[in-house]
């Protein structure tokens, strides 16, 4: 008997938690169902600050290793498990108007609870591992544009120096507390989209001529322009404190109807409306290759 794998079970998962492709109601966007794949938090799970209590003094994968470890487990807070609609508008190339909304995280992809938790900053293989076990992906650019355009909350970016340090637990600890000042009680709130606080990973066709890289764009600033152009010059396994993972549903909506984000970001006449590449060719098949 063939073994179903953990993303095809988290991907039947969304499918199973909204009405049939082509069903005539259009169904409200981001429903809860959406992010059921991510498993329920343990009463007994640790912070966010006592997780990077015991990553302090590492760093790179063996850091994610841990990280992913809680993630996987349902170590995430409730507000980031109430996902925000975002809809993208546009025409197909034979001019037929069209609406596209994903479904996002409102902030950034955190370990710990609502009272305690600390944005967490992943290599490309870790974060591509989560998304699809927990049925999501990874944005586009064109996505993360919109998604600050969206956001109700729009931060101003504070970089921190360049260094060696850029990759420590301490450096990521002190700017989760510097966003955190600067959302005060916005903080943990699961009905605003907060952007503005980190660069993105991002998914792009540059990472199929470029294997073993990971693709980051974003932290926009509050004129709209991104700190970071769109680069692959890191390797895949490389993360600091200013990279964030958004996660977006494996579900879209185009024009009020569910359909699969992948087949969105593939098809030749809703791609440009997600992606300024035009068609990212397996998106699924991409994360997989980079996951672990």
């Amino acid at each position: 008997m063939r073994q179903i794998s953990p993303a095809a079970w988290a991907f039947a998962a969304i499918l199973l938690a909204t009405p049939a492709f082509g069903a005539n109601a259009a169904p409200a966007p981001c429903a809860p169902g959406l992010s059921r794949a991510i498993p329920a938090r343990s009463s007994s799970a640790p912070s966010g600050r006592a997780v990077m209590d015991r990553v302090m003094d590492i760093r790179g994968p063996d850091r994610d290793a841990v990280v992913e470890a809680q993630l996987l487990a349902g170590n995430i807070p409730a507000f980031l498990r109430r996902l925000v609609p975002v809809t993208l508008t546009g025409h197909t190339p034979a001019g037929a108007a069209v609406k596209v909304t994903i479904c996002v995280t409102p902030d950034y992809l955190s370990v710990g609870s609502n009272a305690d938790f600390v944005r967490t900053p992943l290599g490309l293989p870790a974060a591509a591992k989560i998304a699809l076990r927990l049925g999501f992906l990874l944005p586009t650019p064109k996505m993360v544009d919109a998604i600050y355009h969206a956001a109700r909350v729009r931060l101003a970016p504070r970089p921190m120096p360049a260094g060696p340090e850029m990759t420590s637990t301490g450096y990521l600890l002190r700017h989760n507390e510097t966003v955190n000042a600067q959302l005060g009680p916005r903080a943990a709130r699961s009905d605003e989209l907060v952007a503005g606080d980190q660069k993105d990973l991002v998914l792009t066709n540059r990472l199929i001529a470029h294997p073993g890289k990971v693709a980051i764009y974003g932290w926009h600033r509050l004129n709209g322009a991104p700190i970071q152009p769109l680069t692959t010059v890191h390797q895949a396994i490389y993360a600091d404190y200013s990279h964030g993972i958004r996660l977006v549903s494996a579900t879209a909506y185009v024009n009020g109807r569910p359909e699969r984000l992948a087949k969105v970001m593939q098809d030749p006449d809703l791609a440009g409306l997600v992606s300024r590449e035009g068609p990212i060719d397996n998106p699924v098949g991409l994360l997989k290759k980079e996951s672990r």
